[in-house]
């Protein structure tokens, strides 16, 4: 067993790299093998590999924040060992919210909090001597339950009945969420302020319909789940999530100029942008927001994914501390590639760099079903028309390329999804720029030339007139 020599290896070298490849191996057997004999085997080796340097350490390990990928369940795996999460900053941390959007094949359970604390969660097999259904627990340590919650959320979609809290001991509240079937599931949290996500996926059909639950449905029509890049090359792209940030209460970054917030530009820009999309590529365009409100970073992925997106773009703008700091970037999720990445990633997951270290640490399984290499071509089309198209339009214009961090608004996309930082808004130039309606015009613009690029390499028939007006028939 290569997670086992690795793990040994560990003992004797005490050196992170060889901790970290046992672990990968192992619990890569775990998934890929879950009757394998050698299973509780595997399991002991993580739970001394990943314990000893918890207690040597006295911090949070990359261990403790790893999420784990239950796939295609079995008899011998239905019932999973916790996974104790990061450590608590100190106090009684009160849960104060659940949330949820889904679709027939996709559910997000939010878990609010008041602060960071650790936690713990299982998966329970069907019961029916008690008549009870399968089910995923959560434990948080150190909280109590806010009175003003509501303790049951009914869901009662493909996938899960509902989701319920109580106080399960005097300082340990415990979330179950009831399930009626499922493929695979991932949970992690995420801070500022302090929640835990729960994604839970079914099998894919050959239709779902778009509802966004508890909201009222916004379409009826029918449409392939996207799937697996082969679907993408016949399908094409049909349905793109534009992505306002920030918004409301958050208003992101300040402008050089008094009196403008980024909120206020990049919404503008969004909608030109939606509006130039339907008419330019034919393509259904769903904004995450077309108003000044506010919206949590899980809850535009979320929209995205419940209405079966096939492109998700979140559009942001720049700041530094440097007013003299211009240019574009375009981002994609992964492990942050250097400094400047980091604290842009910081800045617009409103959480500090030391966060960022620790959220990198969860990504290795996050990323194991993202769309990353379809999200890094999108991003190089994007990134290089983008540029491009503004270079011919106005004077100094820096191409910044396309760059990778891990931030929690492309976070359990399941399409493509990049964030494009189109200027900076603290240098005066950018910032001026920034507020003409002919400059966002022409960011949007080279977006556009950037996505039909993308299109016409997945499908090189997905833009002729022929297919155009098939699709409008149709």
């Amino acid at each position: 067993m290569v997670g086992k020599l690795y793990g040994e290896l560990y003992q004797r070298s005490r050196r992170g790299s060889d901790r970290t490849k046992s672990r990968l191996n192992l619990e890569n057997m775990i998934r890929k093998f879950p009757d394998d004999p050698l299973r509780a085997q595997a399991e002991s080796i993580l739970g001394i590999t990943s314990g000893e340097e918890s207690m040597a350490s006295g911090k949070p390990t990359a261990e403790d924040a790893v999420s784990r990928i239950i796939q295609n369940e079995t008899k011998k795996n239905q019932e999973t060992n916790p996974l104790i999460r990061k450590k608590n900053t100190g106090g009684i941390s009160v849960v104060n919210g659940l949330r949820f959007w889904s679709n027939p094949q996709y559910t997000r359970v939010v878990i609010d909090a008041e602060q960071e604390t650790t936690f713990s969660y299982r998966l329970l097999r069907k019961d029916p001597a008690i008549k009870k259904p399968q089910r995923l627990y959560i434990d948080l340590d150190n909280t109590r339950l806010s009175q003003d919650i509501q303790k049951l959320i009914p869901i009662n979609d493909n996938l899960l009945l509902d989701a319920r809290a109580g106080q399960y001991r005097h300082d340990q509240v415990r979330v179950v969420v009831d399930i009626k079937s499922f493929q695979s599931y991932k949970i992690f949290p995420l801070k500022n302020p302090f929640r835990i996500v729960v994604d839970v996926w079914g099998k894919e059909t050959s239709t779902a319909d778009n509802t966004i639950r508890p909201s009222p449905p916004s379409n009826t029509n029918t449409k392939a789940v996207p799937g697996d890049l082969a679907k993408q090359l016949a399908l094409g792209v049909r349905k793109i999530v534009i992505d306002p940030g920030h918004g409301g209460k958050d208003y992101g970054a300040p402008g050089y100029y008094k009196g403008t917030h980024e909120k206020n530009i990049v919404l503008a820009i969004g909608k030109k942008l939606a509006a130039k999309i339907r008419k330019t590529l034919n393509c259904e365009v769903v904004m995450t927001r077309s108003t000044d409100k506010y919206l949590s970073l899980e809850e535009r992925t979320a929209i995205a994914n419940t209405q079966n997106a096939d492109l998700f773009i979140s559009i942001h703008t720049n700041a530094a501390k440097d007013k003299r700091a211009y240019g574009i970037e375009t981002f994609f999720l992964n492990l942050a590639t250097d400094e400047d990445a980091i604290l842009v990633a910081a800045r617009e997951n409103a959480t500090s760099t030391k966060n960022i270290s620790d959220l990198e640490s969860i990504l290795n399984d996050l990323m194991q079903n993202a769309k990353i290499n379809e999200s890094s071509r999108l991003a190089g089309q994007v990134q290089h028309s983008l540029s491009r198209h503004l270079n011919g339009k106005f004077s100094k214009i820096k191409n910044k390329g396309v760059k990778q961090a891990p931030f929690y608004v492309l976070m359990g996309a399941q399409m493509p999804a990049i964030l494009i930082e189109t200027s900076f808004i603290s240098n005066p130039r950018e910032c001026k720029r920034l507020t003409s309606a002919s400059y966002q015009d022409q960011l949007c613009e080279g977006i556009i030339l950037g996505i039909k690029k993308y299109i016409q390499v997945l499908n090189p028939t997905a833009l002729s007139p022929d297919y155009t007006q098939s699709r409008s028939e149709g």
